[in-house]
């Protein structure tokens, strides 16, 4: 019996004939037009005065007294990660566990994320972690953030993770004490934190990011981030009927995943939106359907981890026998496939032009789309991407396009510039003021900055060295997970390790692997594991060898996004910090026989 398949609403077949070479040079003007040289740098940080965008509005704060204490393990961070990685350490026997996490429960990026419509773009079969262990079955192919933020603390409760969180906290300081070989950890709650090991589970999107127009401050009217939704203001829920903008004129800045699922529901109710847009997002076919309960049923053990695998060998462009997802994801590759075997049976294929002529008959089915859903061409033109697919992430949603058909919605494109300023009223774009009465920053989260920055503290090491001044000239670590100097501390995240489309699968190696070295280092009473010098070295080198100039899945040549830097030229240190050039599947295998080695090669384990 198979997986629930995409709906019938397939995007429109893509034109067979096409120009590559107007194409390429299409792509390449697009790009250019959106280059700018600060980078990352265009964007603000959520501090001094823009710290309100930080603020809690889901919960009540709850005052209590601080904690002086000592433990094995500290986990910085409730999200996917924290929670891998309090499962996996309680699978290898840690009792003495706590995790700190700044929301009011588990659920990280799913926890502040609850504006109307978010949901999972990953198949929710995959990217839920852990459904096995839990034994439970996703209601829906992409599950909702409701639905996601229950689970996140049945996690926490099938795991007993409960009774050594910290909510409502924010981690300031990280300072390793070498008489007592521990981590102290301060927060803002004024906790005293002494830990053996400590893990890193802060996430890449975690901390919102604002985006540097001139005059944003100076706007008087109501403004909030998606990932803090104002309900109080909007009226209505995650499910939409947001009543409170039927009297509003409301602009939403950002055209990426979370406003191609909030665009909708404000559409559908505010006096008029506006959409101010820099780089249209591909948008396929959502294609949501209920689980089918004969075919969860069918399932045998093992199910989840090998759907992970199959997925992302297939986006990696790996062969399978069967696609066992069949989504928007996984059809790139099956006109790559195709193309290949038609090439074959000519002769000798090129595998370089098959992958961009199945790229190309790809986003021109998305461009198709575009024209089926939009009424007005001239709409309908601007909201055509054009770059190649990966170049940014892709999105999938069944009503963003057509929302653009209402009287009361306009499409206000930027020609890649973005907006010029914000005034006390309004936005200009090309010399015209739009007012409004509130604007909503669909904006995201930092990605790139350095990591002081995103996680809100700094780690200071063995000597006094802080982890910002060692990665000053580039990050260095083994597998991306420890760093010389820091010893105990473990890091999770893809820079010098993975990427893969589904980030939960790359957590939940990563968090194997580290209650591996975790479970041993306890096991064995060690006081201390740390990287040797050499084997860093050689892992750096390893990561220069295969960056081969790319930095994730969005390549230099890639219109500018969160995925390349901003389209601004890496250099040496972006390079070093690049995920492992051989690919995630290559990455696993690596980690895998690491451990199965069994000597823990470039680690050092000192006693008491």
């Amino acid at each position: 019996m198979s997986t629930p398949k995409q709906d019938e609403r397939a995007s429109p077949a893509a034109p067979q004939d096409f120009d590559a070479a107007a194409l390429r040079k299409r792509y390449q003007i697009e790009r250019d037009k959106r280059l700018r040289e600060d980078g990352n740098e265009q964007y603000v940080e959520v501090k001094g005065k823009f710290a309100r965008y930080l603020v809690d509005p889901y919960v009540e704060r709850e005052e209590r007294q601080s904690i002086d204490e000592e433990m094995d393990v500290l986990v910085i961070g409730g999200g996917f990660g924290g929670l891998q990685m309090g499962a996996r350490l309680r699978q290898a026997g840690v009792k003495d566990l706590r995790i700190v996490e700044k929301g009011g429960d588990f659920g990280g990026t799913w926890y502040w994320n609850r504006y109307p419509g978010a949901q999972c773009d990953v198949e929710s079969y995959i990217y839920l972690p852990l459904l096995e262990d839990v034994g439970y079955m996703p209601r829906e192919k992409y599950s909702f953030a409701a639905e996601i933020l229950e689970y996140s603390s049945r996690l926490g409760r099938h795991f007993d993770l409960y009774g050594g969180a910290i909510f409502q906290t924010e981690v300031k300081g990280m300072l390793w004490d070498e008489p007592s070989r521990r981590w102290i950890v301060t927060t803002d709650r004024g906790d005293h934190l002494r830990a053996r090991f400590v893990a890193m589970a802060n996430g890449p999107l975690n901390r919102p990011k604002l985006p540097g127009i001139p005059g944003i401050e100076n706007f008087k009217g109501h403004t909030f981030h998606t990932s803090r939704w104002d309900y109080e203001y909007t009226g209505g829920g995650p499910l939409g009927g947001l009543d409170r903008l039927h009297d509003k004129r409301v602009a939403v800045i950002g055209t990426g995943a979370t406003a191609i699922q909030c665009v909708p529901f404000v559409g559908e109710t505010a006096k008029h939106l506006y959409v101010f847009q820099r780089t249209p997002s591909s948008v396929d076919v959502r294609g949501n359907a209920p689980t089918d309960p004969r075919w969860a049923e069918s399932l045998a053990p093992g199910w989840q981890k090998r759907r992970m695998e199959n997925f992302n060998n297939l986006v990696s462009g790996v062969p399978q026998d069967e696609d066992l997802v069949d989504d928007g994801w996984t059809d790139l590759v099956g006109k790559m496939l195709r193309r290949f075997k038609e090439a074959t049976a000519r002769g000798a294929p090129n595998v370089a032009e098959i992958m961009e002529m199945a790229n190309f008959e790809k986003m021109n089915e998305i461009r198709a789309r575009v024209d089926s859903l939009v009424e007005d061409p001239a709409v309908a033109e601007k909201l055509k991407p054009y770059y190649q697919m990966f170049c940014k992430r892709p999105t999938f949603n069944d009503d963003f396009l057509p929302t653009f058909n209402r009287p009361n919605v306009d499409l206000v494109d930027t020609d890649g510039k973005g907006v010029d300023r914000i005034t006390e009223t309004g936005l200009v774009v090309a010399g015209i003021e739009y007012e409004v009465d509130c604007i909503i920053f669909a904006t995201g989260f930092e990605v790139g900055t350095g990591y002081a920055r995103r996680a809100g503290y700094e780690i200071t090491g063995r000597g006094g060295r802080t982890l910002s001044e060692k990665w000053s000239e580039g990050m260095s670590t083994l597998h991306g997970m420890q760093s010389h100097g820091f010893p105990n501390c473990f890091l999770m995240h893809m820079n010098q390790a993975a990427f893969t489309a589904n980030f939960p699968h790359l957590l939940d190696e990563l968090t194997t692997h580290l209650a591996f070295i975790i479970g041993h280092a306890l096991e064995c009473g060690a006081a201390t594991v740390e990287v040797e010098p050499e084997a860093e070295k050689a892992w750096v080198q390893t990561i220069l060898e295969k960056a081969n100039g790319m930095m994730g899945p969005g390549g230099p040549n890639c219109t500018p996004g969160y995925y390349n830097n901003e389209g601004k030229s890496p250099g040496a240190a972006a390079l070093q910090g690049a995920p492992y050039g051989g690919g995630s599947i290559a990455f696993f295998e690596l980690l895998e026989a690491w451990r199965s080695e069994g000597s823990f090669e470039g680690l050092v384990f000192e006693t008491e």
